[in-house]
């Protein structure tokens, strides 16, 4: 075993000691989000919030339950564009990112240039709107949440930047072999292109779960409401009924309006929180390689 020295043994217990107060300091906010949704709206009125639960109740959870097949069909109208978008968006923007690190293509810097000029600059959001609805016909479509995101510049110049890393010599050598441009691309940049793919791909994942603009935008049927929007439509009811709960005639009348933000914010944010340890391994990576590169 080597033997470590004093400066190491000092070095590392800085370390791991401001590792550890940094975590504890992120997962503190979590567990009071926790603490809330598991409190009666009362103790959260009179104490604030705590770490364990002074009166616990199940209340907001019964509540954001009380229609659970609205709040399963909401689910799964996000999960399925969260699905569908993060699997085109992140396939076209490893495309884009790869014909623009492509050497021999001479008018990558224009398109480049033209990519990067479209985030100074918009035609507003009126002309949008109209564009989108009058032309393209998104009021209740399904394409609607999540075509008007589909591609993020920044991410294209970050997927750019990571291929330039990869060497030039692979895609000349397959072109020897007589792979053509697109096998190219999926049977040997992708595979190469793993962290970057995976950072971006939690990124824009997030994007799609957490959106809520487009349903208030386009979509007027219930039925195709996302899981934000959905939850955002109780919080709105459930602060209505509460103003009218404190009415002189409903004095007595105390809706768990705290209680029930707390509950929505442990019920959005548990299921994507699995989705990071999948792509823990190529974070770091990912976020290191396109910030050096680039």
């Amino acid at each position: 075993m080597k033997k470590i020295t004093r400066d190491k043994a000092i070095f590392f217990t800085i370390s791991y000691g401001l590792v550890i107060c940094l975590s504890i300091f992120c997962l503190l906010p979590f567990i009071l989000v926790i603490s809330g949704s598991l409190s009666s709206q009362e103790s959260i009125l009179i104490y604030g919030y705590s770490l364990f639960p002074r009166d616990f109740s199940l209340e907001a959870y019964k509540l954001a339950f009380m229609v659970p097949e609205s709040l399963l069909r909401a689910y799964g109208v996000t999960m399925a564009v969260t699905i569908v978008g993060t699997s085109l968006g992140l396939f076209i923007t490893a495309m884009t990112g790869y014909v623009l690190s492509r050497k021999d293509f001479d008018w990558r810097n224009r398109f480049a240039f033209f990519f990067y000029f479209t985030t100074l600059f918009s035609g507003g959001l009126v002309p949008w709107y109209i564009l989108c609805v009058k032309y393209l016909k998104f009021n209740d479509n399904f394409l609607a949440l999540f075509l008007p995101s589909l591609l993020n510049v920044f991410y294209i110049l970050v997927m750019k930047s990571f291929m330039n890393a990869i060497p030039e010599a692979i895609s000349e050598s397959a072109k020897i072999d007589g792979a053509n441009d697109f096998r190219i691309f999926a049977e040997l940049i992708m595979p190469l292109s793993k962290p970057a793919l995976a950072t971006i791909g939690l990124f824009i994942a997030l994007g799609f779960w957490n959106d809520w603009y487009f349903t208030y935008m386009f979509i007027q049927n219930d039925k195709m409401f996302t899981l934000q929007y959905y939850l955002y439509k109780i919080v709105v009811g459930a602060d209505m009924l509460a103003k009218m709960g404190n009415t002189p005639g409903n004095s007595n009348a105390v809706f768990p309006t705290e209680a029930l933000k707390m509950a929505l914010t442990v019920i959005t944010t548990g299921p994507i929180l699995l989705l990071y340890p999948s792509v823990q391994k190529y974070f770091v990576s990912g976020i290191t390689i396109g910030a050096v590169k680039g």
